[in-house]
Protein backbone atom coordinates (compact mmCIF):
# COMPACT_ATOMS: atom_id res chain seq x y z
CA UNK A 1 0.00 0.00 0.00
CA UNK A 2 1.37 3.25 -1.32
CA UNK A 3 0.74 6.27 0.98
CA UNK A 4 1.00 9.51 -1.35
CA UNK A 5 0.98 13.01 -0.23
CA UNK A 6 0.23 15.63 -2.27
CA UNK A 7 0.76 19.52 -1.49
CA UNK A 8 -2.36 21.90 -1.86
CA UNK A 9 -1.23 25.32 -0.72
CA UNK A 10 2.18 27.01 0.85
CA UNK A 11 2.01 30.25 2.12
CA UNK A 12 4.40 32.18 3.93
CA UNK A 13 2.90 34.04 7.10
CA UNK A 14 4.57 36.17 10.08
CA UNK A 15 5.87 34.37 12.97
CA UNK A 16 3.87 34.06 15.70
CA UNK A 17 4.85 32.16 19.30
CA UNK A 18 1.02 30.69 19.00
CA UNK A 19 1.00 29.75 15.39
CA UNK A 20 1.75 25.88 16.06
CA UNK A 21 -1.56 25.61 18.44
CA UNK A 22 -3.78 26.90 15.33
CA UNK A 23 -1.59 23.75 12.94
CA UNK A 24 -2.17 21.72 15.94
CA UNK A 25 -6.21 22.26 16.46
CA UNK A 26 -6.71 21.86 12.58
CA UNK A 27 -4.64 18.50 12.52
CA UNK A 28 -6.77 17.04 14.89
CA UNK A 29 -9.88 18.40 13.30
CA UNK A 30 -9.46 17.35 9.74
CA UNK A 31 -7.27 14.03 9.79
CA UNK A 32 -10.69 12.41 8.93
CA UNK A 33 -11.09 14.77 5.77
CA UNK A 34 -7.66 13.09 4.74
CA UNK A 35 -6.05 16.69 5.62
CA UNK A 36 -2.88 17.00 6.95
CA UNK A 37 -1.01 20.70 8.02
CA UNK A 38 2.44 21.45 8.34
CA UNK A 39 4.55 24.71 9.47
CA UNK A 40 8.26 25.57 9.66
CA UNK A 41 10.68 28.21 10.30
CA UNK A 42 12.01 29.71 7.02
CA UNK A 43 15.70 29.64 6.33
CA UNK A 44 15.80 33.13 4.97
CA UNK A 45 14.22 34.97 7.21
CA UNK A 46 13.16 33.94 10.67
CA UNK A 47 10.53 36.08 11.01
CA UNK A 48 8.36 34.35 8.71
CA UNK A 49 6.75 30.74 8.24
CA UNK A 50 5.57 28.43 5.92
CA UNK A 51 2.28 26.85 6.66
CA UNK A 52 1.62 24.05 4.03
CA UNK A 53 -1.66 22.43 3.84
CA UNK A 54 -1.74 18.20 2.24
CA UNK A 55 -3.92 15.86 1.35
CA UNK A 56 -3.16 12.78 2.43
Amino acid sequence: MESKIEVLSTVKIQQSPDLYKIVDALNRTLKYENLMFGLSLDQQDHDKAIFTIYRT
